[in-house]
């Protein structure tokens, strides 16, 4: 087993700041920090994590860590960005048949930043994609499936946030 690669117990305690999304995504911010946050807390220990509402968008993301560092004790603080897209159809059309399906997809980075410099000490980002239906016709017969989107946006945050937190765990490495 090797150790994870960002090990966050020599801070101590962390600020994580709600993730911004963009509109009408905002829920899908919060969803992502969360996840985030329970992915965090299960794969460190000896760590407090401090989580804070999104702040004032004036406030650079250096300023910001600073900011905090000052007013919530913190030697580092993650922050976050989640971009997702909409609905978004697909298609195909060939001698055998038809295949049309609607799919989403997200981008989420996320950085550790240093309270006392607002310089970055950890950096990682992701990208996903999820379905939301499908239309299928071959010969006569057409196949139809779908599903809730909000289901498929969720699917697709749990992949980001899998992805994103992987220095965090400890793995294996076959020897």
């Amino acid at each position: 087993m090797v150790p994870a690669r960002l090990d966050l117990a020599p801070y101590g305690r962390i600020a994580l700041v709600t993730f911004s999304a963009e509109q009408p995504n905002a829920a899908m911010g919060s969803l992502a920090t969360q996840r985030f946050a329970e992915a965090l807390l299960s794969s460190q220990s000896g760590i407090e994590l401090l989580e804070l509402p999104a702040t004032d968008s004036s406030l650079n993301a250096a300023a910001l860590a600073k900011v905090l560092g000052k007013e919530k004790d913190v030697p580092a603080v993650f922050v976050g960005s989640l971009r997702v897209s909409g609905v978004r159809p697909r298609g195909h059309l060939g001698v055998s048949g038809m295949n049309v399906r609607a799919a989403v997809s997200a981008e989420l980075t996320i950085r550790l930043l240093s309270t006392k410099t607002g310089g970055t000490v950890w950096r990682s980002s992701a990208a996903a994609n999820g379905t939301v239906g499908t239309l299928e016709m071959s010969g006569s017969l057409p196949s139809i499936a779908m599903r809730d989107k909000e289901e498929a946006y969720g699917e697709v945050v749990s992949q980001l946030v899998t992805d994103v937190t992987r220095d965090l765990r400890p793995s294996w490495v076959k020897q």
